[in-house]
């Protein structure tokens, strides 16, 4: 068995750094996104789907935080998956955690490329996107604490912003509004809108990609998870309902930027509070885009590092100790992307990706809780084994959902993951063992 060497990441994370991460790595899903949702349901059929959702996030991240804990290693999933059931186990969670991530970029780069074109109609979406991959790329091979702290500062804001939003619309709220044509597809539409509600806390799993360069990961994880998901489910449900309260909301579930438009259609598209709304609005979808190629990057660097992807990118700069071409790599991917599919369609290949991780990592805590039963591990799932049980079965049923209602998405995302296994076995690498370290 083999330990393989790398340059090591600094240790420098603090839980309000671990608390910005994952706030920021979700919070642009309270920005756009989820709206998507309602075209399948309806109103009251996306508040259940939401709810469902909801449910399992908390029993998943419950869960999740004894993986983290017990192996800090910036491979997340990958790592888990690898130690409970081996290299194939490796590779599929690894495979959909780099989906997860870093499509979830280029999803994100949309909305940013739409919310300028809202704000300023002759600056084109995709350009715009393509200049906020690039900035960002930049600005995570600066170096994990400055990007980290940017990640404090912008979080902040975007919070701040969503409850300005609340507090603006909360007044103009009509349940009247709320409740036309609640459930207009039944309970089938409940199903369909399934992965627009997990694009409310998609990404919230990537603070485990920078476990290896937290300070005392075992006590501060636990803490960076759960204020966190409090914070998220507050937002996500005020955000979700005060929304469908204040128009017609079928007016607002086709498009990039529903946050702006709901504000224009309280106070008018020509109020400054409008136009300043819009301009901070950036924030929330900013704080995500850096966050999720943060956290991609270190899953590529972490595969990479196991000889799962190529050698090259695990590299580290040797200035900044980030891993530089495994941002890049992130970027091409994202590049790439913009230019092949909608906002809608990536956003259910990202959600195919994270719904597998979470169920290869629900699979895997079982299985190390019997293969290796004094394995230290400093926050044990509650109510075990309910809980990892009920994140299992709901991520389940999301699973079979996606595949029911987008066919085509999901022979994409299962013929990559058939192509990357022929290639793994043809090479050879489901023969060498690797250990997967947590120093």
């Amino acid at each position: 068995m083999e330990k393989l060497q790398a340059a090591q990441l600094k240790k420098v994370l603090k839980p309000i750094h671990l608390w910005a991460i994952a706030v920021g790595l979700v919070i642009s899903g309270e920005y756009f996104g989820w709206n998507f949702g309602w075209a399948v349901s309806g109103t009251i059929g996306f508040l259940i789907a939401t709810l469902v959702i909801t449910l399992m996030y908390i029993t998943f991240i419950f869960s999740y935080t004894e993986l983290t804990t017990s192996i800090p290693h910036a491979g997340g999933a990958f790592a888990y998956a690898y130690r409970a059931m081996g290299p194939f186990g490796g590779l599929i969670a690894g495979y959909a955690t780099l989906v997860d991530f870093l499509f979830a970029t280029p999803a994100i780069g949309f909305a940013l490329g739409s919310y300028l074109h809202f704000l300023y109609p002759q600056i084109a979406v995709i350009p715009a996107a393509l200049v906020f991959n690039v900035a960002f790329i930049l600005l995570n091979i600066s170096g994990v604490k400055e990007s980290a702290t940017f990640s404090v500062f912008i979080t902040l804001l975007a919070v701040g912003e969503l409850l300005l939003f609340m507090g603006i619309v909360g007044p103009h709220f009509k349940l009247d509004n709320f409740m036309t044509s609640p459930m207009p597809f039944g309970w089938a539409g409940v199903f369909a809108a399934l992965p627009f509600a997990v694009w409310f806390y998609l990404a919230i799993e990537g603070v485990a990609m920078v476990a290896e360069e937290v300070k005392d990961p075992k006590r501060n994880i636990p803490r960076g998870y759960i204020s966190s998901l409090a914070t998220l489910i507050f937002l996500a449900l005020g955000v979700m309902i005060l929304t469908g309260g204040i128009t017609d909301w079928r007016k607002l579930s086709a498009i990039d930027y529903p946050l702006p438009e709901a504000i224009s259609i309280v106070l008018g598209k020509s109020s400054a509070l409008t136009q300043i709304f819009a301009s901070i609005g950036l924030f929330g979808l900013i704080a995500s885009f850096h966050g999720t190629i943060l956290a991609g990057s270190r899953q590529v660097y972490a595969m990479a590092r196991s000889g799962y992807l190529p050698g090259k990118l695990a590299q580290v700069n040797t200035r900044f100790k980030t891993p530089h071409w495994a941002l890049v790599f992130g970027g091409l991917i994202s590049f790439a992307a913009l230019f092949t599919g909608t906002t809608s369609q990536i956003i259910i290949l990202s959600v195919l990706g994270a719904i597998v991780m979470y169920m290869m990592s629900m699979i895997s805590l079982f299985i190390l809780r019997v293969k290796e039963p004094r394995m230290e591990r400093p926050f044990t799932a509650p109510f075990y084994p309910v809980f990892p049980a009920i994140a299992l079965l709901i991520s389940s049923i999301c699973l079979v959902a996606i595949v029911y209602y987008n066919v085509q998405i999901s022979l994409i995302f299962f013929a990559g993951l058939a192509i990357v296994t022929l290639i793994f076995v043809i090479l050879g690498k489901h023969k060498v063992q690797i250990l997967i370290h947590t120093d």
